[in-house]
């Protein structure tokens, strides 16, 4: 007998009290699976603990609609739910809609594209892409926008809407990040997105149309502090190297290709940009600081807050590393380079009140800047010298062969035609 193919998708739908509209949701959901879903797909609806009549309408569903079954979990949590379903599925990709349909489903297709031809590792569909078409209040609005806006100042990620309950991922990839995520609520996805980017997965967007659903029973403000206390532990957990992003990174992170070291009059160009950026963003932030507390507080905190973005941002383009490899390490040294620039722009402070002990606040700025232009000089040196030094130590790995790109591949195989 010849086995079953392997399922193409499973949509995963978290219900919990959803009895007057889980019916029509599931009805459509199908109706259009059958007529744009892959060759195989399934609906799950995972009911957990509800106490209206949602589990018997699940059933009801299962037994009537072709490709659809029904999970019972005892537990409330929509993160518990994802988890319980995309750990046991058998299909290659896992999904998760929201029960109310908020999001139109003509996007699940490209959503679920890229993950099933091996492109990317997760899909999100992004309600804040230039190009998508929201309805929703302005509470719920500043409330996603102020979110999404902390994620990326506070863990410096690039995926634009953490919150749209319209995502995917390839269940090898589920399988081994799943483990970490501990969350078992509305957190859940956003912790699995933190964790999928710090591992150098490839995350794909999809601009959609949502119209928000007036009936939500979900508690925002509740929710938003929880969220807050879910960045609070990833963060600590990350910083303490309780999860292992650098082991995800080196058996499924997608490595980049070895690039040539960059040249020192570009390095020099592109850290005097950085540098200028960095000053006048410390000015402005001085400034502010300035305002409710002490200067050498505000000095600090200054510092601080450029010096992390400006130890990136000259990875990146000053140094060209790319990668996780050593990106510990090099802000652990970036920050011992922002102590040495914290002592000299502090020092330059102790003198000025030395001299003035009422100077002003543009005065004080002006002194500062001035000894932030040294320390910025003695910052370059100190980053190609000493912190991206193996850079330029190390041979350029090649990359790996699944990584080698469209035209190598067929410039390899017309060398072999050719040979034969």
């Amino acid at each position: 007998m010849t086995p079953d193919p392997p399922l193409d998708l499973d949509v995963v739908v978290p219900v919990h009290n959803e009895q007057d509209t889980l019916e029509q949701s599931i009805a459509l959901l199908h109706e259009h699976l059958r007529a744009e879903g892959p060759a195989s797909w399934r609906i799950t609806i995972a009911d957990n603990a509800s106490t209206d009549g949602t589990a018997r309408i699940a059933d009801e569903l299962a037994a009537r609609l072709d490709g659809v079954v029904a999970v019972h979990l005892p537990e409330k949590g929509r993160g518990r739910a994802l988890s319980a379903v995309w750990s046991a599925s058998p299909a290659r990709v896992l999904v998760y809609l929201d029960e109310d349909l908020s999001t139109d489903l003509r996007a699940l297709g490209p959503l679920v594209a890229p993950l099933l031809s091996g492109h990317s590792d997760l899909a999100i569909g992004s309600r804040l892409a230039p190009a998508s078409r929201i309805v929703r209040g302005g509470k719920r609005e500043f409330v996603s926008r102020s979110y999404n806006l902390l994620l990326r100042g506070a863990f410096g990620v690039r995926f634009s809407d953490a919150q749209c309950g319209f995502k995917a991922i390839r269940a090898d990839v589920a399988r081994r990040l799943l483990p970490y995520v501990q969350d078992t609520e509305w957190f859940f996805d956003t912790e699995l997105l933190i964790l999928a980017e710090r591992s150098g997965l490839r995350i794909h967007e999809v601009p959609v149309d949502w119209i928000d659903d007036p009936h939500s029973s979900v508690d925002v403000v509740g929710t938003a502090v929880a969220d807050l206390k879910g960045m609070l532990r990833v963060g600590r957990g990350l910083t303490a190297g309780r999860i292992p992003v650098d082991d995800i990174y080196r058996d499924i992170g997608r490595h980049p290709f070895a690039r040539p070291a960059v040249p020192l009059l570009a390095q020099v160009v592109r850290f005097g940009v950085i540098g200028v950026m960095s000053t006048v963003a410390y000015a402005l932030v001085y400034l502010l600081f300035q305002l409710m507390m002490p200067a050498q507080v505000a000095n600090f905190l200054a510092l601080l807050v450029t010096a992390v973005a400006n130890t990136a941002a000259n990875r990146r383009f000053t140094f060209g590393i790319r990668g996780r490899a050593g990106a510990s390490r090099h802000h652990l040294q970036g920050l011992v380079v922002f102590g040495i620039a914290w002592a000299l722009t502090s020092g330059s402070l102790v003198i000025l009140h030395a001299t003035d002990p009422h100077p002003g606040a543009f005065v004080e700025v002006g002194v500062l800047t001035a000894a932030n232009l040294i320390a910025t000089l003695l910052r370059f040196a100190l980053l190609r010298l000493w912190v991206f030094r193996d850079r330029t130590d190390e041979p350029p790995a090649e990359p790996a062969a699944e990584l080698l790109s469209t035209r190598h591949h067929l410039t390899m195989l017309a060398q072999e035609a050719n040979r034969s």
